[in-house]
């Protein structure tokens, strides 16, 4: 297993770091994003869609557990499971079509389906830590 630390002290940043590790994406790879509420995810993930060359707004999907963005250099296909009651829904919305596929999935709150992960993916966990400022973060890439 592969670690890589990286530290942001803005959402510039934040959303940069996300726009970095995009641009190195390959058709077919998974990026699980972990983070407590308010630690800079969706920024993380507007900053992602940015590195896929994706022009339209990144919102996060946490109604609708789902959202796909096609316009990009890669099928983008961005999950936040949180909301999600079995891996039956997974399969309901077309999970296992989609991690299989040709495109980029980035799903928030993975450990809540970590059954269902494949074999290979990249763990991004985005940490505060208010003794080095309110805007710091310490983001986590972890490549199994």
């Amino acid at each position: 297993m592969e670690k890589e630390y990286k530290e942001s002290f803005s959402s510039k940043e934040t959303f940069n770091i996300g726009m970095e590790i995009a641009k190195n994406a390959k058709p077919g790879e998974v990026f699980c994003l972990h983070g407590d509420l308010g630690t800079g995810k969706t920024v993380f993930s507007q900053g992602f869609g940015a590195g896929l060359d994706i022009e339209e707004p990144i919102s996060s999907p946490t109604f609708t557990i789902l959202k796909e963005y096609h316009d990009g250099r890669l099928p983008f296909y961005h999950f936040d499971v949180y909301r999600i009651g079995s891996e039956d829904e997974m399969d309901e919305i077309g999970y296992y079509d989609i991690i299989d596929g040709d495109g980029v999935c980035l799903i928030e709150w993975a450990e809540l389906i970590k059954d269902i992960l494949p074999r290979k993916y990249t763990t991004v966990t985005i940490e505060k830590d208010t003794e080095k400022g309110f805007d710091y973060r310490r983001i986590t890439i972890e490549r199994q």
